[in-house]
């Protein structure tokens, strides 16, 4: 059976909402692995790791650290590092 990554980008507090449902249904399908990536955009402990705690979402493969700028800058930064 071949199996697909599906990468799921979150950085905000209603992004790990959504992706939390969606590493569920994913983890269920064994057709799918899940790599996540966080953007750094609210990474403290309260707007972040105890999310991922929480919610139960997979620990992220990569942190890009991207955070302290204006919205514009960090997308740009976002979509570059991404790439």
């Amino acid at each position: 059976m071949r199996r697909f990554t599906i990468t799921t980008i979150v950085g905000a507090r209603p992004q790990f909402v959504k992706a939390a449902a969606m590493s569920r249904a994913l983890a269920q399908d064994h057709q799918f692995a899940e790599r996540l990536i966080h953007t750094g955009q609210h990474y403290d402990f309260s707007m972040s790791e105890s999310f991922f705690r929480q919610l139960g979402l997979p620990a992220p493969a990569a942190n890009l650290g991207i955070s302290g700028l204006s919205h514009g800058a960090m997308t740009g930064r976002m979509i570059e590092a991404i790439e």
